[in-house]
């Protein structure tokens, strides 16, 4: 804590020295462009206004504007011009001698209705997605109690979103688990954004993406767009920024997890830009200079890149890269004090390289084509506490070659948008799982998977976009996909529709089918898998939205989705496998002979009260009530280990003036499905071994978990200050993260999630 107090004192002396820029005090610039949606092509003549305010501009001939001397602060952006909805951009913070760009892409406008006022600008009127989408901006991430910029826990305030727990990130959603998520950053697919990953899952402790980078995130619940592959249960679609065109800029950061530093820059004279950030986490050499005792301490870093070349007006290429380093040491001498279940070492290296180009080709529409290179390599060695032997050594390095291309175009108010998708796959294995018991007791032997693995998929789709009328709207949309590892063929058609009653409410509706590949940890493991078929679920979503005020927005929906061919094993026919992760170790097991015989179905309502900071206060609310369950191998229906069955939410905050902010985000769940111990045979074998009788049969106690959050803004005359104080868990709930067999004393034991904890951050940009 010494360290910290000095670096924040002297972070503070540095911002004394600098003058206030004139008796206006602190001024920044608002920049950015606005083009159509559907299209791409720039928009003249579009009206941006501060809202509040008398400042504004219009848009130039190539769609982009321009605002000077804005005094330091908080602004909501609207863009008005006619034949198009409204746009009203809430949460943009005007620093200091900075630059933001603001971009914005306006819908088309179909409906018409007389005397009706359209007052729906805050909320986006997406007829391409008209069920369970939000999005989200830069510094609703940023700010956010508990989520620490990262976009994933973003998410968790959602009644979509149930929680997996103080220590993981993992998105749950809609009953499903992490393994059904999409990621897409800037057109280009990546399996996994965190750091610390479980291989095979889209979870992890910490996302890598720096917010600074981001511009916008869309996370669609379900119901989504035939143009997303692989993803059975949700897709967050991240959009980054560009480097700052004007000038040199810079920022850097120290926070709980760790320090970095961001730079930006224009490229070839403004044709162009650069953005680059490096980041570091802490607590390792905090363990080694300071006497602490024995603990664990992990190191992990990462690093960002993006930079953009426009070749001419209509064309224009992108560089963007994203790395983390995360390594791990848990020796034996640790895992006896800790109690803990299992030891060893965890070295994992991930990186994504791609190249994405964008083309205007008409005023009607534009296409955005990526190649990019994802590569992951895993050493890990896991240890049995109880009798040192070895559960898992893990060589693994996986390399994902893709090529993605999307085009949209508009036909007079319709619209379509098609593409292709190619993806090699390739890993190298020398992997070897111990011989141990399962879950139930029974003897698994040794496995050992060495040798090169590869597959390719071929996808294709297809969205048509129809205006039925002036009301009413659907979009029919079809993808087909070939995985070579299975030799599978499949089609995948979707279909949503939305009918607007007045300008306040709308009524839509959402089907489709969805597949998703086993992942290749577990194909691998045995050649019978090749039979294996990729998993597929179901869609159907009701959904009812209604504006109570042009800044505040309702909805509610209902939801079922059906899962089929999901693996299960035969040896172990109660247990759901995909699941495993979560009650396991924490990694998949060994399963030679998996069938595609799995059900499972969720079903559910969710409520939603939503907020824009329109004035002084923002905020959501929600609510949801639902149950997911799966069928085993003998036709048994059994819970599912996210099964929550009801989440209340409140995320949210007061800003009294643009320096001081309050906020907070307050989480109550029902206590997920665990399988008690067969205490008898447990204590014969001092293992855990679960009660076949009783597979998902009891509950954890209830979540009820609140985070606090007050942030100080400084602007001086050249630089900014932030600085933020959060308290985890501020009503000091002992929440289970789950029951364990602790074998150095032979009985059940707990782990627990983390208690109350205070927590700090600091933000300096120049």
């Amino acid at each position: 804590m010494v360290m910290h107090f000095r670096i924040i004192m002297t972070a503070v002396l540095l911002m004394a020295t600098h003058t206030w820029a004139g008796a206006r005090g602190p001024q920044g610039t608002i920049t950015g462009s606005v083009v159509d949606k559907a299209t791409r092509s720039p928009l003249p003549g579009v009206n941006v206004l501060l809202v509040g305010t008398q400042r504004g501009a219009a848009t130039d001939v190539h769609g982009e504007y321009r605002i000077a001397n804005v005094p330091a602060g908080g602004y909501a952006v609207q863009f008005r011009f006619m034949g198009y909805q409204p746009v009203t951009k809430t949460d943009v913070i005007v620093r200091s001698n900075r630059t933001v760009a603001v971009n914005a892409g306006l819908q088309f406008q179909v409906l018409e209705m007389e005397s009706v006022v359209i007052t729906d600008g805050y909320f986006s009127d997406r007829t391409d997605q008209p069920v369970s989408a939000m999005n989200f901006g830069y510094e609703e991430i940023r700010r956010s109690p508990g989520a620490f910029g990262d976009v994933s826990r973003i998410m968790m305030n959602l009644p979509s979103v149930a929680p997996s727990g103080d220590m993981s990130n993992a998105l749950v959603v809609r009953g499903g688990n992490p393994l059904e998520n999409g990621f897409y950053v800037d057109n280009i697919a990546i399996p996994n954004i965190n750091h610390f990953p479980t291989q095979g899952q889209t979870s992890g402790a910490l996302g890598i993406l720096n917010v600074e980078f981001i511009d916008d995130v869309s996370f669609y619940a379900g119901g989504f767009s035939a143009a997303y592959d692989n993803s059975l249960s949700s897709v967050v679609d991240i959009s980054l920024r560009e480097g700052a065109r004007d000038g040199f800029a810079g920022s850097a950061e120290l926070n709980f997890a760790g320090f970095g530093a961001t730079a930006e820059g224009p490229l070839a004279k403004g044709a162009g830009s650069w953005l680059f950030s490096l980041r570091r986490s802490y607590l390792d050499m905090l363990v080694k200079n300071i006497d602490v005792g024995t603990t664990l301490a992990p190191r992990y870093g990462d690093m960002m890149g993006k930079v953009v070349y426009d070749i001419n007006a209509n064309h224009r290429i992108s560089l963007v890269g994203v790395s983390s380093d995360d390594h791990n040491r848990a020796p034996f001498e640790i895992a006896e004090e800790n109690q803990m279940i299992y030891y060893g070492n965890q070295d994992i290296v991930q990186s994504t390289v791609g190249l994405n180009w964008r083309a205007l080709w008409s005023k009607r529409g534009f296409s955005n084509t990526s190649l990019a290179i994802t590569q992951s390599d895993h050493k890990e060695d896991f240890f049995d506490v109880s009798t040192r032997n070895p559960l898992l050594l893990n060589r693994s390095n996986e390399t994902t070659v893709s090529l993605r291309n999307s085009n949209e175009f508009r036909l007079g108010r319709h619209a379509f948008k098609f593409g292709v998708q190619a993806k090699n796959f390739a890993a190298h294995y020398d992997n070897f799982y111990g011989k141990c018991p399962d879950p139930l007791g029974k003897l698994v032997p040794a496995l050992t998977i060495a040798g090169r693995e590869s597959a390719f998929v071929l996808g294709a789709f297809g969205d048509l976009n129809i205006a039925l009328s002036q009301r009413m709207s659907a979009t029919l949309g079809v993808r087909g996909d070939y995985f070579s590892y299975n030799e599978d063929f499949t089609l995948s058609p979707t279909l949503s529709f939305r009918y607007k009653v007045n300008s306040l409410t709308s009524i839509s509706a959402a089907a489709g089918l969805y597949r998703q590949n086993v992942p290749f940890i577990l194909l691998s493991q045995s050649d019978s898998h090749r039979s294996l078929k990729n998993m597929t679920a179901s869609h159907i979503i009701f959904g009812l939205s209604h504006l109570l005020g042009e800044s505040t927005r309702i909805t509610l929906e209902l939801y079922k989705k059906h899962y089929h061919d999901v693996p299960l094993d035969p040896n172990q026919g109660a247990l759901f496998i995909i699941d495993e992760t979560y009650y396991s170790n924490g990694f998949y097991q060994p399963h030679d002979a998996l069938v595609s015989k799995g059900k499972a179905e969720s079903y559910g309502i969710e409520f939603m009260l939503q907020k824009k900071l329109a004035d002084k206060v923002y905020g959501v609310a929600g609510g949801s009530l639902f149950r997911s369950q799966y069928t085993d191998l003998n036709g048994v229906t059994r819970n599912r280990v996210f099964d929550n069955r009801y989440i209340a939410t409140i995320e949210g905050g007061y800003k009294p003036n643009n320096r001081w902010e309050f906020s907070l985000r307050w989480v109550l769940a029902g206590g997920v499905p665990f399988t008690p111990f067969d205490q008898e045979k447990s204590t014969n074998a001092n293992r855990a071994i679960f009660d076949d009788g009783k597979i998902n049969g009891e509950r954890y106690p209830l979540y009820n978990s609140m985070n606090l959050r007050l942030d100080r803004r400084f602007h001086f005359g050249r630089s900014n200050l932030v600085v933020f104080l959060s308290v985890w868990n501020a009503l000091n709930q002992q929440h289970v993260a789950s029951y364990y067999w602790n074998s150095f004393e032979n009985r059940q034991d707990t782990i627990y999630q983390w208690r109350a904890m205070p927590l700090f951050g600091v933000e300096f940009d120049f």
